[in-house]
C-alpha cells in the first residue's frame, strides 16, 4: 500500500511560509505548474498542508465521493466565516435536507420568470450607455447581475442605497476570503485594518439580509420571487408542525446565492468582453448570430435555445476563468485516492482553472476557442475535464439560472453595443474568492 507520504511536495517551499509566496504573486502559474510533479502533490501555506489534485479523473472521484472529500479546509472554512453555511457550504450531513428546502427555488419551471427579469434589467442598464462612454467592465457586469438577481430574489424589497451596501460589503468579503485563506490563522485574528473592514462588511451585510426577512415575514409573503421560496418551503412534519429553514438559515442561503448569482456571474461575462477584443473574427460571428435571432432587440428566455454560438462563447470563458478557480475539502476518514492512502483530516485542494488548462485535455489550451464546444463535448464532459459548476451531488445549483442569465446578457449587449479597450491597459486577474479580471476599464460604441 502507497501511503500520503510517498507523494511527493511541490518545489519551492520557504521554511514557515511554505508556498504563500508563490500563491499570492502569479496563483495561477503556481496551479498550473503542480501537474508536472504528479497527480498529486502536496503544497504547503504556511503551517497547513494541503493535497493538491492535479488529474481530472481523480478530480472527479473526489466530487463524486462528497461523503469522504467533505466540504472543508482552507478556502471552504473562510467562506463558511464569511457567507455562512448555506447550502454551497454546508457539510454532507446537512446538504440533503438544505437541497430539498432550496430545490423548488431553482425548478425549470421557475426559469422563463426568472429571465424576464433578465431581460428587463439587463435592457435598462444597457439602454443607459452612450457613445464613448468608459467604465470598469467587472463593475457595469456586477450592476446588471445585481438588478437581476435582487428582482429575482427580493422582487423590490431593497432600496437603491441598500443594494450598493450590499455590493460594497460582497467586494470586501470576498477579496478577505481568499487573503485569509492564504494568510496564517494568528494574523487573521489581529485587529488590522483589512480585517476591520472584513469583519465591519460582513456584520452590516448579514443585518441588512436579517431586516429584509423581518419585514417580509411581517408583510406576508406574497412575492413570487426566490425569498418567498425560502420562507414559504416545508422541511418535514414532526407531529403538527412544519420544520421550515429558519431566518439564520435563510440568511446563509441569501448570502451564499447573492455571491453566487451576482460575483459569478460578473466575473465571465466582463472576462467574456475582453476575450471579445482580442479575437475579433469571433465577435463577428457573436454579431451575426444576435443580429440573426434578435435583430437589435434584449434576449429573451424564448431566444437563448436559438443562441448557440453565443453559449459557446460563454462555455470556452468558463473554461478559460472558472469563477471558482481554487476549492478545497478535506476527508472524513481514511481513504484512498489514487492509490494513495490518506488519514481522515487531510486537506484536499483542486483547481478547475488547473484542470481547464491542461495540454493533455484540450488542444492549445490557453487559445480562446468556442468552437471546440460544438461537438459531444457540448453537454459537459463527464470524465471530469470540464467542472466550472462542480460535479456529484454538490454540483451547483443555479447553473442552468447563471448559463441563461449570462446567455441573455451578453447577446442583449452584442445586439446593440461593441465595447472597445483603453490605449496602453493591461489586464490581470483579481485574486480572490471568485476569479475576476483587474482594472478592465473599457469604452463603449454603438454598432448601429
Amino acid at each position: 500500500m502507497t501511503t500520503a507520504s510517498s507523494v511527493g511536495t511541490a518545489p519551492g517551499g520557504l521554511p514557515f511560509l511554505g508556498h504563500l509566496l508563490p500563491l499570492m504573486r502569479d496563483p495561477l502559474r503556481f496551479l498550473t505548474s503542480l501537474p508536472a510533479h504528479g497527480d498529486l502533490v502536496y503544497i504547503r501555506i504556511g503551517p497547513l498542508k494541503a493535497l493538491a489534485v492535479c488529474d481530472p479523473g481523480l478530480t472527479r472521484h473526489v466530487l463524486v465521493d462528497d461523503r469522504t472529500f467533505d466540504k472543508g479546509g482552507p478556502q471552504i472554512e473562510q467562506a463558511r466565516e464569511a457567507l455562512g453555511n448555506g447550502l454551497p457550504l454546508c457539510p454532507h450531513a446537512e446538504h440533503r435536507r438544505q437541497r430539498r428546502l432550496v430545490q423548488p427555488a431553482f425548478r425549470a419551471a421557475r426559469l422563463p420568470a426568472y429571465a424576464r427579469v433578465m431581460t428587463q434589467e439587463t435592457a435598462a442598464v444597457t439602454g443607459s450607455w452612450s457613445d464613448g462612454r468608459t467604465f470598469d467592465v467587472y463593475v457595469e457586469m456586477q450592476r446588471i447581475a445585481a438588478r437581476s438577481f435582487v428582482a429575482t430574489v427580493f422582487a423590490d424589497t431593497l432600496t437603491a442605497t441598500a443594494l450598493t451596501e450590499m455590493l460594497e460589503d460582497f467586494g470586501v468579503i470576498a477579496e478577505g476570503i481568499f487573503r485569509r485563506m492564504i494568510t496564517p490563522p494568528l494574523l487573521n485574528g489581529l485587529p488590522t485594518p483589512g480585517n476591520r473592514r472584513y469583519h465591519r462588511a460582513r456584520s452590516r451585510l448579514r443585518g441588512t439580509m436579517a431586516r429584509v426577512i423581518a419585514d417580509r415575514r411581517s408583510g406576508g409573503t406574497g412575492d413570487d420571487d426566490l425569498l418567498s421560496v425560502f420562507l414559504d418551503t416545508p422541511d418535514s412534519t414532526e407531529g403538527d408542525k412544519d420544520q421550515g429553514l429558519s431566518d439564520a438559515e435563510i440568511i446563509d442561503q441569501l448570502m451564499d446565492f447573492f455571491f453566487a448569482g451576482i460575483e459569478t456571474t460578473a466575473a465571465v461575462l466582463a472576462w467574456t468582453l475582453h476575450l471579445l477584443t482580442n479575437h475579433p473574427g469571433i465577435e463577428e460571428r457573436l454579431h451575426a448570430e444576435v443580429d440573426d435571432v434578435l435583430a437589435g432587440t434584449a434576449a429573451t428566455f424564448d431566444d437563448v435555445p436559438r443562441l448557440e454560438y453565443t453559449r459557446r462563447v460563454i462555455d470556452e470563458t468558463l473554461r478559460l476563468y472558472p469563477p471558482g478557480w481554487l476549492i478545497s475539502r478535506t476527508t472524513t476518514a481514511d481513504t484512498r485516492l489514487g492509490g494513495h492512502f490518506l488519514r481522515a483530516g487531510t486537506a484536499i485542494i483542486y483547481s478547475p482553472y488547473l484542470i481547464h488548462h491542461r495540454a493533455d485535455q484540450y488542444d492549445d489550451p490557453e487559445r480562446f476557442d468556442p468552437d471546440r464546444w460544438s461537438g459531444p463535448q457540448r453537454l459537459s464532459p463527464s470524465d471530469g475535464s470540464f467542472i466550472p459548476f462542480g460535479g456529484g451531488a454538490r454540483k451547483c445549483i443555479g447553473d442552468q439560472f447563471a448559463l441563461t442569465e449570462a446567455v441573455i446578457i451578453l447577446a442583449t449587449i452584442a445586439a446593440r453595443w461593441r465595447l472597445e479597450p483603453l490605449p496602453g491597459s493591461r489586464v490581470r486577474p483579481s485574486m480572490a474568492l471568485t476569479l475576476s479580471p483587474q482594472r478592465l476599464t473599457m469604452r463603449v460604441r454603438p454598432r448601429v
